[in-house]
């Protein structure tokens, strides 16, 4: 495959390196000082495009993606609250995008183990849930995507929950059926998510870390590979 990467920071990098060892090809860089390469882009040239950026980039990249018709993988997140523009922009070309707010196997792995663990939790009104992130000092959005992800996975399945709280707690407590969001930002932390039920007996836990960007980098390659011929909008999770 031919794969153009818009976003070359370290997850790009971390992409071309995965990339290249399943034998693709990388036909283009694409970053903030040379954006106008994205016009040299085309059907023949790119299989797909592979976008890591940042929130207010995002809907810009997707358009200029499917106005060349080229099939697109994004793995930026903070956009979900207009998901109805983003659907629309691409059915109306018959484009094709594949998201995930976490493209690591091990993530959707506990995307799994979540939704079967809320479920169960529902039939116990005793425990309380709450939902912790940790990521690196440069990241523009807080909480995490996989954060909300879980977040809306667990009020799916738990009906004493209704609704997400986190900035909001600094200045009250949270209300019964508020889940409890919080999120930590240090250092160079890759990435961490945890989610907890406790009660006054004990306490039941989940957890996944990431040790290094591979797995996301990974991911993101194998859904490129899995995206091409393809129309529509699909979640990484649909692979599983």
């Amino acid at each position: 495959m031919n794969i153009a990467l818009i976003g070359y920071g370290k997850m790009g990098k971390a992409i071309e390196q995965e990339a290249l060892a399943r034998n693709h090809t990388i036909q283009a860089r694409i970053d903030l000082h040379n954006k106008e390469e994205l016009k040299s882009l085309n059907p023949n040239n790119t299989d797909a495009v592979i976008e890591f950026t940042h929130p207010s980039s995002f809907e810009g990249n997707l358009h200029a993606v499917m106005a060349l018709g080229i099939p697109m993988v994004t793995g930026t997140t903070g956009w979900h609250d207009n998901k109805e523009a983003v659907e629309a922009a691409v059915n109306k070309v018959k484009g094709s995008l594949i998201h995930s707010s976490n493209f690591s196997i091990g993530v959707n792995v506990l995307f799994m183990l979540n939704q079967r663990l809320a479920a169960i939790m529902n039939q116990y009104p005793e425990y309380d849930c709450y939902i912790e992130e940790q990521h690196h000092r440069h990241k523009a959005d807080a909480p995490s995507g996989t954060a909300h992800s879980l977040a809306q996975q667990v009020l799916a399945e738990l009906e004493r929950k209704n609704s997400i709280a986190s900035d909001e707690l600094r200045h009250r407590a949270p209300t019964d059926d508020e889940l409890s969001v919080g999120y930590i930002r240090s250092g160079e932390i890759i990435g961490t998510h945890r989610v907890a039920y406790t009660s006054e007996i004990d306490s039941i836990r989940i957890e996944h870390q990431a040790y290094n960007r591979r797995g996301f980098a990974l991911g993101a390659v194998v859904a490129a590979e899995w995206i091409v011929g393809k129309t529509g909008i699909y979640e990484f999770s649909e692979l599983f």
